[in-house]
């Protein structure tokens, strides 16, 4: 008698159903680089043995244009843009031609009400197998939460410096907020030289629900923009005579066709 085959389940869609679970209940979660590392591995492995790269990935952070729509006349954020589409249960994104990055100022007091034009994502970024690797888990998570939804995304490259004659290091200079999309996922690229950047996030009531530092390459945090507002706190330099950065990987999920009075982070 001939044995029946098992279905075997991959680790990403093991991973993509804990996520969205999580999500559903709760409206945000932090999964650590520990959890996010292995899968990666293993969906690499299961592709030609492609090489692990977000050390590659996160080399593009180091050509980051100025933002230069800094209200509160900030010198410490750099920045770069990029809009993508993905029709329902698509497992990659499609990158759109580039465009203004707008949200009202309902959405962001600081720089808000105007088109902002910032300089585009390298093609070799969205090329990385880092890349892919994060946009079909994102893809997978928050098509379960928002099944048959065809989806506008816009990504962002965030460095925040401190130190030096850099006084100020805000990741989030309005505070507690809300990004007028749906879903985001904020994913550390690398910290140098910081400490503090504690992550909050809180009900629409502003009563605090959590509290954690994206601190290691990989640690992931996702949070159901509808239900939740969220912050980080200050970086400081850990020496102060040199500066420290925080990058940042930014993706946000807005349903098309859909709209919003803002559609990204500040």
């Amino acid at each position: 008698m001939s044995e029946v085959p098992t279905c075997q389940v991959s680790p990403l869609e093991i991973l993509v159903t804990s996520l969205s679970e999580r999500l559903e209940r709760d409206g945000h979660l932090f999964a650590p680089a520990g959890d996010i590392a292995p899968v990666f591995q293993a969906w690499c492995a299961a592709r030609d043995r492609r090489a692990l790269d977000h050390d590659v990935l996160a080399r593009y952070w180091d050509d980051l244009a100025p933002d230069r729509f800094m209200n509160d006349g900030g010198r410490y954020r750099r920045r770069r843009h990029a809009v993508f589409s993905a029709s329902a249960g698509a497992q990659a994104l499609t990158r759109e031609p580039h465009q203004a990055h707008f949200q009202t100022t309902d959405f962001n007091r600081l720089n808000g009400g105007i088109e902002r034009h910032f300089e585009p994502v390298a093609d070799g970024a969205v090329n990385t197998h880092a890349f892919a690797f994060l946009c079909e888990l994102c893809l997978g998570v928050f098509g379960r939460c928002a099944p048959g939804t065809d989806w506008h995304v816009e990504m962002h490259q965030f460095r925040i410096e401190v130190g030096g004659d850099i006084n100020a290091g805000l990741p989030t200079p309005e505070g507690l907020h809300r990004d007028g999309v749906d879903f985001v996922a904020m994913v550390m690229i690398q910290r140098r030289n910081v400490r503090e950047g504690v992550s909050c996030i809180h009900d629409l009531d502003r009563r605090e629900l959590a509290a954690f530092t994206l601190a290691e390459s990989l640690d992931m945090a996702l949070v159901d923009d509808t239900r939740v507002l969220h912050g980080v706190t200050p970086i400081v330099a850990e020496d102060a005579s040199r500066v420290g950065t925080r990058d940042l990987l930014v993706l946000t999920f807005r349903r098309r066709g859909y709209s919003s009075d803002g559609d990204s982070p500040v």
